[in-house]
């Protein structure tokens, strides 16, 4: 029997630095690795409504780990070589009620 496994990829997360002389934070990009990531294309049907929706075309659809806490809205991803930008809203499933390692799924978007 195979078990299912997804690959590591890269959220780009924002790390404070420093205070600018007005007081504001600074931020840095900080890339995360993110292990066991399912990817997949996503179907016509939900390209279709995201478009009409947000007008951002939806590539693919990624599968969050449930041990996963990071904040995955609008963010940057990088994974197959590429870079990607998180949109809307992660969709979140009862942990206790999904028999998988999965429970979140959030769509991306080609980002250059």
């Amino acid at each position: 029997m195979t078990k299912i496994k997804g690959i590591t990829i890269q959220l780009i997360g924002k790390v404070k630095v420093g205070v600018d002389p007005f007081g504001k934070p600074i931020y840095e990009d900080k890339p995360i690795d993110i292990d066991n990531v399912l990817i997949s294309p996503t179907s016509s049907d939900d390209v279709v409504n995201q478009q009409n929706l947000t007008g951002k075309k939806a590539v693919y659809t990624l599968a969050i780990p449930k041990s996963d806490q990071n904040e995955w809205e609008d963010k940057e991803v990088l994974f197959f070589g590429n870079r990607w930008r998180t949109f809307g809203i992660p969709l979140e499933g009862i942990e206790e009620l999904i028999p998988l390692d999965w429970n979140k799924k959030v769509m991306v978007e080609r980002y250059e």
